[in-house]
């Protein structure tokens, strides 16, 4: 069961961090709907300074990233692979967790990984933060971002 086990939604206060988001121009409906999702977080966080950047498809969102992870506190990846017939969505989901991955710990930066990796349109529309939704992944991955960022500053 989807979302079974996830903990509950805090929105901290990180006013006086920076955020990008990288979004992809595939599947515009859905994506557009985690984009929208994930400002309304990043403001419900009080988070003032925040750059969109919009990249074709799933795997350029790495590179988008890291050059985001090198200039914002916090990052967060968005975007919607969905199964076709061939194995080029295992290529493209395995590419691009291990590439967001790598940013993260490259550029000590949080990187969220905000992108749908689903069998079918409807399990996205599930996941994307319509009011009928079960799931808010754009919500959640500003929040987890945030959350992560305001972490390791805590260390300083």
């Amino acid at each position: 069961m989807a979302g079974h086990g996830a903990p509950a939604v805090n929105v901290p206060d990180a006013a006086g961090l920076t955020l990008g988001i990288v979004a992809t121009d595939w599947n515009t409906e859905i994506v557009g709907q985690l984009l929208k999702r994930a400002l309304e977080a990043a403001a419900d966080a009080k988070v003032a300074d925040v750059k969109v950047l919009h990249v074709a498809g799933a795997v350029e969102l790495p590179i988008a990233a890291q050059a985001l992870a090198r200039k914002y506190d916090a990052v967060v990846a968005l975007g919607t692979v969905i199964r076709g017939g061939t194995a080029h969505f295992d290529y493209v989901c395995k590419s691009v967790t291990e590439g967001l991955t790598r940013v993260a710990l490259d550029e000590s930066t949080p990187v969220a990984h905000g992108v749908l990796t689903v069998d079918n349109q409807e399990q996205a529309l599930a996941r994307a933060g319509y009011p009928d939704s079960t799931e808010d992944k754009g919500y959640e991955a500003v929040v987890a971002a945030l959350g992560a960022a305001l972490a390791i500053r805590s260390l300083d």
